[in-house]
């Protein structure tokens, strides 16, 4: 059991490298956390660019369930970005519902704790926000705030860390 964190900025080669360490293992499950768009082109065009990658031994699952992280064998969770995204959208915190606070705030400890407490190899993806402009709306900076302290808390209790620059992972833990 390990759990490794790799963070980069947009378009880092970071998904590139959380896949090189889990290459070989027979026992791969990708965790894809943001549907496909049939409405955005772009979106479409890069989620199939990362099925191709993987290999065909793989299994995916598209989920936002952490309780998927409590599988067995090995896990690569592409990404913690977009998870953190959909369960902005699942909890109605970006229509200010009441209750969405604390509803955001119990699915990510949720995701937190299945990270600590499973018993998989664990390779999560997640993007680096703490190093651009400050948004210039609310959301975004509520996106940027959510997304920094989840990234804290799994790098916080991770084996390895890794930081992705221009293709070039580094290790930081």
């Amino acid at each position: 059991m390990s759990r490794v964190l790799v963070l980069g900025g947009a378009r880092s080669g970071k998904s590139a490298h959380a896949e090189s360490l889990v290459e070989g293992r027979a026992d791969v499950t990708y965790l894809a956390t943001s549907p496909l768009s049939h409405d955005d082109a772009d979106w479409a065009e890069r989620v199939a660019a990362h099925r191709a990658r993987r290999p065909s031994s793989w299994t995916t699952v598209e989920t936002t369930a952490p309780s998927e992280l409590l599988r067995g064998g090995t896990i690569l969770v592409d990404s913690v970005t977009t998870w953190v995204a959909a369960l902005m959208d699942e909890t109605g915190v970006w229509d200010d519902e009441p209750g969405a606070a604390d509803r955001l705030a119990t699915r990510c400890d949720a995701l937190v704790n299945a990270w600590t407490m499973t018993a998989a190899h664990v390779v999560a993806v997640s993007d680096e926000v703490g190093l651009g402009v400050v948004p210039e709306t609310r959301s975004g900076r509520l996106f940027r705030d959510t997304l920094g302290a989840v990234n804290q808390r799994l790098a916080g209790t991770a084996d390895e860390v890794w930081f992705v620059v221009a293709g070039l992972p580094q290790r930081l833990r």
